[in-house]
């Protein structure tokens, strides 16, 4: 049956829908690059409005699919017809209370937007995903996303005490405190979080901030061997120094990085890190030397300390170039954002150049070596239905190594679309059993964000994505 667009116009007003080509276009892909067109676009501006709609869809049995900014890389938010509903017009920051370092967000505050907005007030939210100069918070929180400096402050969960949520009955509930401590119930504001818009719609956000760090320091090491690598970050933990940050190359992503670039990278060594420490700059200098001195001891090749902002911006230059490089090589990718335990990257990376060499692939890895999340890049042309098949392969295979290493599908990503087929992989036939009684009793007709996670959908792996 068509969308009753009478029905809904009336609730968000005329403006605030679309059926026009062009819109419908521009909401039928994020950044997974599929493809899905939905029947409408709503831009409601208040709860009440959402909840509206959502009972609205409930009485006449269509489909919502809640969207930010599509900034995912899983297909969480695309919608197989029904109607987008976008959440970009709840874009206040409500409230900033710097004495309980707290603030309350509506979902379409841009990442970044707030991020600045705290740092005003010698506060940080830490959460960075790549995305943040134009993600949106309720994605954020839907997809509980992480970033760089997970290794020190956690991901989004960690920052979340509570939510406004529409439920897919339309119900308006409140979840979790203002307060650091909240044991009442169930952790609803847990669910929530990371529930990929299939259990409601974030209407506004409680988060926690913290003070922001007095200075940074950067330094970057090179390691003929990546076990070296690994082993240098535990070492440096064990020494009691928890960096902000821990980004690791492997030797595919230096020569990429190098072929677009020309920075003189050591295009011979298995891998390079980029790490940085944030706090109180009389400790900073030392815990730098001390970084160097760890990363020396164990097999690198050489460092290199930042001593300015400029210097700082030369040695990240490298990690903000991967993007870019890899463009180069090929003119897509499947970006896993696979995760293992910290002493098993060196396997992990390993295993992937038997799999590149297996499968006649060029594969990178590179990411996050603090927490183990490394994101292992397949290039290919998927307008070449060999190698596009190929790719399909090696994920599959990918998958399956990463869990005998005892790690995840997904540190930050999330399932969405993507990786829908192979999450029981993980959870097993009970846990997502489990997970999907829970979608059924919150919500019953399943309207809200349908096809996600819990069925299995190879589009990303073999759909046409023109």
């Amino acid at each position: 049956m068509p969308l009753p667009l009478k029905e809904i116009r009336s609730i968000v007003g005329k403006e605030h829908l679309s059926t026009a080509p062009e819109d419908l276009h521009c909401y039928s892909f994020d950044a997974s690059k599929m493809h899905f067109r939905p029947e409408a676009v709503a831009f409601p501006g208040s709860a009440a409005e959402i909840s509206e709609l959502v009972k609205l869809a409930n009485r006449e049995r269509f489909a919502i699919f809640p969207r930010g900014s599509g900034s995912g890389m899983v297909g969480a938010c695309l919608a197989k017809g029904g109607l987008v509903l976008v959440t970009n017009r709840l874009n206040r920051i409500i409230e900033i209370d710097a004495d309980n370092m707290i603030a309350v967000v509506e979902p379409g505050v841009v990442t970044g937007d707030f991020q600045k907005a705290v740092s005003k007030m010698g506060l940080l939210y830490p959460p960075d995903p790549a995305s943040l100069p134009f993600s949106t918070m309720g994605g954020n929180v839907a997809m509980c996303s992480g970033g760089p400096k997970a290794v020190k402050y956690g991901v989004t969960r960690d920052y979340i005490l509570g939510l406004e949520v529409v439920l897919p009955t339309g119900d308006i509930v409140r979840t979790g405190t203002r307060t650091m401590k909240g044991v009442v119930g169930y952790d609803l504001t847990r669910l929530m979080t990371g529930s990929e818009g299939t259990l409601g719609i974030f209407t506004s956000i409680i988060v926690r901030l913290v003070p922001a760090p007095e200075s940074v320091r950067t330094i970057t090491a090179v390691f003929p061997k990546i076990d070296d690598a690994a082993r240098a970050v535990g070492e440096i933990l064990k020494n009691r120094i928890i960096p902000s940050t821990m980004e690791l190359l492997d030797q595919a992503t230096i020569q990429a990085v190098e072929n677009y670039i020309n920075a003189g990278l050591p295009s011979d060594a298995e891998a390079m890190m980029l790490i940085e420490v944030d706090g109180p700059g009389i400790v900073l200098d030392a815990q730098i030397e001390q970084i160097g001195r760890i990363c020396q001891s164990c097999g690198a090749s050489r460092t290199e300390a930042a001593r300015t902002e400029p210097e700082r911006e030369k040695l990240w230059q490298a990690r903000r170039s991967i993007s870019p490089a890899l463009g180069r090589i090929k003119p897509g990718k499947i970006n896993e954002d696979v995760t293992v335990p910290r002493s098993k990257i060196p396997n992990l990376v390993r295993a992937v150049k038997e799999l590149a060499d297996k499968y006649n692939l060029i594969i990178v890895c590179f990411g996050h070596a603090g927490d183990g999340n490394i994101h292992t890049n397949i290039m290919l042309d998927r307008k070449n239905p060999d190698e596009a098949k190929r790719a399909a392969k090696a994920v599959e295979e990918l998958f399956k190594i990463v869990l005998d290493l005892q790690g995840t599908l997904s540190g930050e990503h999330g399932i969405g679309i993507a990786k829908s087929p192979f999450i029981e992989l993980e959870v097993g036939p009970g846990g997502l059993d489990a997970m999907r009684r829970i979608k059924e009793a919150l919500d019953p007709l399943n309207i809200m964000n349908p096809g996600k996670m819990f069925v299995p959908d190879r589009s990303f792996l073999e759909g046409d994505f023109g």
